[in-house]
């Protein structure tokens, strides 16, 4: 039987078995050597530089410390990273590409429960339940067999910000429904937005005509509150606007203003800064329906990360394209 490369995880230790449970794990160890109870956390660990001298995959993930050139150094034989969670970015240095290195990511994994978590929305939002159910709390009865106007999603108009891999994945999952859905994209042209089943529109448009507005741009120094005050205002009243990408595409300040109006409404996974400072009135204001960071993946949805990683180094070991390579010209504008 010829001898396993060796791997080495580098993540969090805490996160590590939600990640890769024992069943995962078992699967993982039948293709590569590697010791769950060694875990770099800090790659200056002496146990760790032993083990990263002798590796040729870095299992990364969460908590996973930068990989710069010195690290990069110390592991003259290493040959891959497959990354068990969303951007690479965060762990990256300078050199990477140039080591000839292979780099895979869980991205599409972890876009699959964010866009579940937004499809949701936009169909509670489109029934204006989170309105709806702070009324009836209040009141404690309810007109019974009232026809409620302005509520439905029959024909709702659904603006997309970011034909992202998280809002390809809406599209997706909105598209066996009755919405209209648009796009803005500086990146997707007309054929591709008529392939992809949307329309596509410049951004002020898009946001002129939509009952709600998801936000799935990724937070690069472009898209800096992105929705600001001149673009709130745009928003029709009564429109609703989701926000599960990076708080920092959203101006939080003039959403306070345009929501304390009633105008608007919003629901937000994501803030700047997360957490939100005790006092904010985000908290409070009844337009805001907010969530801790919750729309990625969370419990056992964590596994599919884990699997994804070790589908792609059964790829690469088999000598089979991955089927989630990192390509380094798109990281640019990537999250």
């Amino acid at each position: 039987m010829p001898e396993r490369p060796l791997a080495l995880f580098a993540m969090s230790t805490k996160t590590l078995p939600s990640v890769y449970p024992p069943e995962v794990l078992e699967r993982l160890r039948a293709s590569v050597e590697v010791d769950p109870s060694l875990v770099a956390e800090d790659f200056r660990d002496p146990r760790v530089r032993s083990a990263l001298s002798r590796a040729e995959i870095l299992l990364t993930g969460w908590g996973c410390p930068l990989i710069d050139a010195a690290v990069l150094d110390a592991a003259p034989r290493l040959r891959a990273v497959l990354h068990a969670a969303g951007s690479v970015k965060g762990i990256m240095a300078p050199g990477w590409w140039e080591r000839g290195l292979v780099v895979s990511s869980a991205a599409d994994a972890n876009a699959l429960p964010v866009a579940e978590y937004t499809l949701g929305m936009i169909i509670l939002a489109g029934k204006d339940l989170f309105a709806a159910r702070e009324r009836y709390r209040s009141l404690r009865t309810f007109p019974v067999a009232e026809i409620l106007p302005g509520i439905g999603n029959f024909g709702r108009r659904v603006g997309l910000v970011g034909a992202s891999r998280i809002g390809r994945r809406v599209i997706e999952l909105l598209r066996p429904l009755d919405f209209e859905v648009l796009l803005a994209d500086p990146y997707v042209g007309e054929a591709e937005a008529a392939a992809l089943g949307v329309r596509l529109l410049p951004l002020d448009a898009l946001l002129r005509r939509s009952d709600i507005v998801s936000v799935h741009a990724p937070a690069i120094p472009e898209t800096h509150h992105m929705i600001g005050r001149d673009q709130l205002a745009l928003m029709r009243d009564g429109a609703v606007l989701i926000n599960t990408a990076r708080g920092s595409l959203v101006d939080h300040d003039a959403l306070i203003e345009e929501v304390r109006t009633e105008r608007l409404s919003a629901v937000l996974d994501v803030t700047e800064p997360e957490p939100l400072p005790a006092d904010s009135p985000l908290f409070d204001l009844p337009g805001v329906f907010i969530t801790p960071h919750l729309a990625g993946s969370q419990g056992n949805e964590v596994r599919r990360l884990g699997l994804s990683a070790v589908g792609e180094l059964e790829r690469l070991l088999a000598g089979v394209p991955l089927s989630h390579r990192v390509d380094p010209a798109e990281l640019e504008r990537a999250a």
